[in-house]
């Protein structure tokens, strides 16, 4: 029996899964870390915490059972984005690694529009905007701010990345993170040696470039003996985050889109050719299908708007508020009689790219009571996932059916004003791990089990209810809609001067 191990490091810990190459669950574990914060905007971590955790989990599998170590034929890594990692000549850490939530590179950004000829430019070489999340400006914060550690800079990886190095001893990555460091050729799949010239960077810093189920390396003796592994498992390069749990949810064709409602909010296209937004709204990546392409839109408060509601508001509900919320939401019309939830509780990406914005409920009335300010915040945030889906299809990106995963498939109440409101057919699946179960699946692919991406996950996803838009209430939605985009123009001033 083939075993295939995802191994995801997320920003609170790192998890990995154990999945037999039929796809079935063999087993999970996970290790937590801390988030280091010194200044205000500052996200930092240990990157030597996520390589120890990677070893503890799979270690954990082979302790409690989960894995007979004879039968693992592949690895795959997933991570957070835009993590990066200084190494010195040696490989060895040069200071905390800057995340992808930390902002403190605003600086850098407009160094780098300005370098590359501005916004337009820009995009035409790397496809996105700088944004303060990515990984370019935060090497030239380290060029502008602490000189002397960048005089001992040699390599710059992404966090999944350092873990393939201290698990195999190879410095590589591949597509799907890359794109996200603003320093990829997205349309050719390369680093881009014109925006490196123009910001006087090595191209020698960044490790060589894969497709994500290729082999990237194999375990060395060292770490195989750590995790209790054969040495010489094959590492593939796996994908982003948001990439390898596309992967995970069967998100590899044209005309499927995936609507993921965690904390924050994701809608992912797969596009079949290289596709992206003039403006600059949604991110183009390369996906980790090889040859594709996907759009992503981003929304910071999705179901974060609903657990700040029901923190603040509705603790005396119990154990059992978020269910209590839904059921009550569903008693309030369509519409909440002219009530609008602006879900930007910190600040919004796609598509305003507006630090400032902020959260609001307009429309309030002697009438409106918690449980109509419950079904605003649902409907709210859906509309914002709306706005993604309308760059998508702007775009030419087809789509055919919306994919819910996170926390916002779990409500059958919430799937169904997803329907509704994106006014499109919608599914479930039985893939519910995430990205490190994408990862087990590039793993499966790159390594022979199945000949391709998308024969693994024809061979181990399958949608388990379709959700039909109900026709009425879907045009209501429609009508209402144009409205919810209207608002944040009005207000946009408000937030600036009240960020002043």
């Amino acid at each position: 029996m083939s075993v295939f191990l995802g191994i995801d490091i997320g920003t609170s810990g790192t998890k990995t899964l154990a999945v037999r190459g039929d796809g079935t669950l063999l087993g999970s574990a996970a290790v937590e870390y801390p988030l280091l914060t010194p200044r205000p905007g500052w996200s930092e971590q240990d990157p030597r915490h996520w390589a120890d955790a990677a070893v503890a989990t799979v270690r954990q599998l082979v302790n409690d059972g989960s894995v007979d170590p004879a039968e693992v034929q592949g690895i795959g890594l997933s991570g957070q984005m835009h993590g990066s990692v200084f190494l010195d000549a040696q490989g060895e850490v040069i200071r905390p690694a800057l995340l992808w939530n930390d902002q403190r590179t605003a600086a850098q950004c407009e160094a780098i529009t300005d370098a590359a000829g501005g916004r337009e430019e820009l995009i035409r070489m790397v496809a996105n905007p700088a944004l303060t999340g990515f990984t370019a400006p935060k090497i030239l914060w380290l060029r502008d701010e602490e000189p002397e550690r960048f005089a001992q800079l040699k390599t710059v990886l992404l966090p999944k990345d350092y873990v393939r190095y201290r698990l195999t001893g190879e410095f590589a990555t591949e597509v799907s993170d890359a794109s996200g460091t603003l320093l990829l050729d997205v349309a050719n799949r390369r680093w881009s040696d014109e925006l490196l010239a123009k910001l006087n960077l090595d191209p020698g810093l960044l490790p060589p470039v894969y497709e994500s189920q290729e082999v990237t390396g194999r375990l060395t003796a060292a770490a195989a003996e750590a995790m209790g592994l054969p040495a010489g498992v094959p590492v593939v390069g796996g994908g982003g985050d948001q990439a390898a749990g596309a992967v995970g949810n069967g998100i590899v064709r044209s005309g499927v889109v995936s609507a993921a409602l965690g904390t924050s909010g994701v809608v992912f296209a797969h596009s079949d050719e290289m596709q992206f937004d003039p403006a600059g709204r949604a991110h183009t990546f390369c996906h980790a299908v090889p040859g594709k392409w996907h759009v992503m839109g981003v929304i910071l408060s999705a179901a974060g708007s609903l657990q700040w509601f029901r923190n603040q508001l509705c603790m005396d509900l119990g154990d059992f508020a978020f269910d209590r919320i839904t059921q009550r939401a569903e008693e309030i019309p369509p519409g909440c009689e002219g009530l609008y939830f602006l879900p930007y509780l910190s600040g919004e990406r796609t598509p305003h790219a507006d630090p400032h914005a902020r959260g609001a409920w307009v429309g309030l009335n002697l009438r409106t009571d918690r449980a109509a300010l419950g079904r605003a915040v649902l409907e709210g945030v859906t509309y914002a996932m709306r706005d993604s889906l309308e760059i998508i299809q702007q775009l030419g990106v087809p789509i055919g059916e919306v994919r819910l995963s996170g926390g916002g498939a779990k409500s059958p109440f919430w799937r169904q004003l997803q329907a509704d409101i994106y006014h499109e057919p919608c599914t479930v699946t039985n893939a519910l791990e995430g990205p490190a179960y994408g990862a087990a699946l590039l793993a499966m692919a790159g390594t022979g089990e199945y000949e391709s991406v998308e024969a693994a996950c024809d061979a181990t996803i399958s949608v388990t209810e379709r959700i039909t838009p109900n026709e009425a209430v879907a045009a209501q939605y429609d009508a209402l809609y144009p409205a919810y985009g209207q608002l944040y123009q009005a207000l946009k001033p408000h937030f600036a001067a009240a960020a002043e």
